[in-house]
């Protein structure tokens, strides 16, 4: 590609130049200009102009010279839209996506000279190209000319090229312990995938129509009814909400033999690929030992358990006996519109195996409701798209609920557990790696405590609210309850002063001992929010347009501040 702000340099140095030539040629007497010469003055102008309107559609952009050379391509670049500019460059992005993608993949057959944690990253990347195709394809979808406005699939835009991006840090993130030359190898392809999609982002609040002056914080939640979003449909929130023995199952997943399954994982694997109608499985009480995997093509699942406690799911990955974070999950769900009730997502490799996730969702729309998740770091990967926690408890230690969903946790109980020594705790790592993404964490009338092994040696401890992951992290904590086990600072530091004025942080009407804010930190990024306004922003129907899928679910959930 040629850089197109060098050659807008040299065409004005040439016109100028031409207009010289021009003069002279007065001067000497020649009164008319050959065909040729025109042609050429022609096409510079012609030239000049296209790149004066690439670099104008581009103004905005974080990455405005790849903008500008992805666009200028185009023919006719005046004549086209918005919506059109986005989709040559999602276009392009598929490509350059395919491309890095056939290159681990050519990797990965070579894998006799790597490690074995390089090859977990390797199906890692692998698997997140996979999504990252098809979230632009839906994108791609959305934009297309016989849909609805593209004002009105703004926020599910926004929530799939959000997601894109971060599928290709997570990707990278996978060769952070590895000492081999492969991360630096694909780098540069992933970096060129995610600022492309970036520019996309910025593209799209140009949309006529958009509206520009709506809250900017998670505005994809969506209404709330009956305490749960809207994209919860009042099917689900029957069901969410009903008792096991009121509650029709498809499957039954019983250890004793008497369901239809022994294993989750054979359930699931029974269950209907790409269904448009909510298929519910239950798993009854006892301790399932197995690592359990909801793909992309198994829709609309829903797990009910016994109770949490009662129904559990246990396994022990971890990043030191050789996995990555992304695959240590004991549960990881990536099939849209999951449902979870009544059970125990737990990791049981213990604190000295450091990263080690009970559940990662990278499920869009996905809720849960009276579940709890059980680890030590890592314990809680909302990795990507839109997220609903309702009345769960999460136990950890190190950034346990980290990741770069737009997540919402309403009523839940988050409980800091004993570290290993010289361990800190921190609730929350948020992962959000460009301001354009509409990502983040909300905590909402929550529970913020330390747990019952921690309390006896609390002062032995430092406890933080949370630490910048990624250089635009966002969390914000509304209307809850902080114990004295956090530290009067609140936030901790990821890497000196990393992130600190890019992060978004905020505080607002809180409660408890903890809640304390006379000695916060004073980075630029934290804010004390005083204003009802920016506080609503965070809550469930601007945040996840919740009101629009979680009323199907039979979640509860409140709406806004209350």
């Amino acid at each position: 590609m040629y850089n197109p702000s060098a050659r807008s340099k040299i065409l004005l140095v040439l016109l100028p130049i031409s207009a010289l030539a021009l003069v002279f040629h007065s001067s000497v007497g020649l009164q008319t200009k050959s065909p040729k010469t025109t042609q050429i003055q022609h096409f510079h102008v012609h030239k000049y102009n296209h790149l004066q309107i690439a670099h104008s559609a581009c103004q905005g952009t974080l990455y405005p010279d790849l903008c500008v050379s992805t666009i200028s391509t185009l023919p006719n670049l005046a004549s086209k839209s918005v919506p059109e500019l986005i989709k040559a460059t999602l276009n392009q992005t598929m490509y350059e996506v395919r491309l890095s993608s056939s290159n681990c993949t050519s990797i990965e057959k070579g894998l006799k000279n790597y490690n074995a944690l390089e090859n977990e990253a390797i199906k890692d990347c692998l698997e997140l190209f996979d999504e990252t195709l098809e979230e632009l394809r839906v994108a791609l979808a959305d934009l297309a000319p016989k849909k609805l406005a593209v004002s009105k699939n703004y926020h599910d835009l926004q929530t799939f090229l959000s997601a894109a991006i971060t599928n290709q840090y997570t990707c990278l993130d996978g060769f952070s312990r590895t000492k081999g030359n492969i991360r630096n190898y694909i780098k540069k392809g992933l970096h060129d995938i995610s600022h492309h999609v970036s520019n996309s982002l910025v593209l799209l609040k140009k949309v006529p129509g958009v509206n520009k002056s709506e809250p900017e914080a998670f505005p994809q939640h969506g209404r709330f009814k009956n305490g749960f979003p809207s994209w919860l449909t009042r099917r689900d929130r029957k069901l969410v909400q009903a008792s096991a023995n009121q509650t029709k199952f498809d499957l039954v997943v019983a250890k004793d033999g008497t369901g239809n399954f022994t294993t989750i994982s054979d359930a699931v694997a029974a269950a209907p690929n790409s269904s448009d109608t909510r298929f519910v499985i239950h798993i009854r009480a006892g301790t399932y030992f197995e690592n359990v995997e909801v793909a992309r093509e198994k829709k609309m699942l829903m797990f009910v358990g016994d109770g949490i406690g009662k129904t559990v799911v246990k396994a022990s990955r971890n990043v030191v006996d050789g996995s990555t974070t992304f695959r240590s999950a004991t549960v990881a769900v990536v099939g849209n519109g999951f449902i979870a009730t009544g059970i125990t997502f737990e990791n049981s490799a213990g604190p000295s195996k450091h990263q080690a996730v009970a559940l990662r969702s990278g499920s869009d729309l996905s809720a849960f409701y009276k579940c709890s998740f059980v680890a030590y770091q890592d314990t809680l990967y909302v990795h990507s798209l839109r997220q609903f926690y309702r009345e769960c408890d999460i136990y950890g230690t190190v950034d346990f609920i980290f990741g770069n969903a737009a997540a919402v946790f309403q009523s839940c109980n988050l409980y800091a557990r004993k570290p290993d020594p010289n361990q800190k705790n921190i609730f929350t790592a948020q992962g959000r790696e460009d301001p354009n993404q509409n990502t983040g964490i909300s905590i909402l009338n929550c529970k913020i405590a330390a747990a019952a092994d921690l309390i006896p040696v609390k002062s032995s401890f430092k406890t933080y609210l949370g630490r910048p992951w990624k250089e635009y992290s966002r969390t914000v904590i509304i209307h809850s309850y902080i114990d004295d086990s956090v530290d009067p600072a609140g936030w901790l530091e990821w890497n000196g002063t990393f992130a600190l004025s890019t992060l978004y942080y905020g505080e607002y009407s809180n409660r408890g001992p903890g809640s304390n804010t006379s000695a916060r930190v004073t980075w630029p990024g934290y804010r004390l929010i005083n204003s009802s306004t920016e506080a609503t922003q965070f809550t469930i129907e601007p945040f996840i347009q919740g009101n629009e899928w979680l009323n199907s679910t039979s979640i509860p959930f409140a709406l806004g501040l209350s």
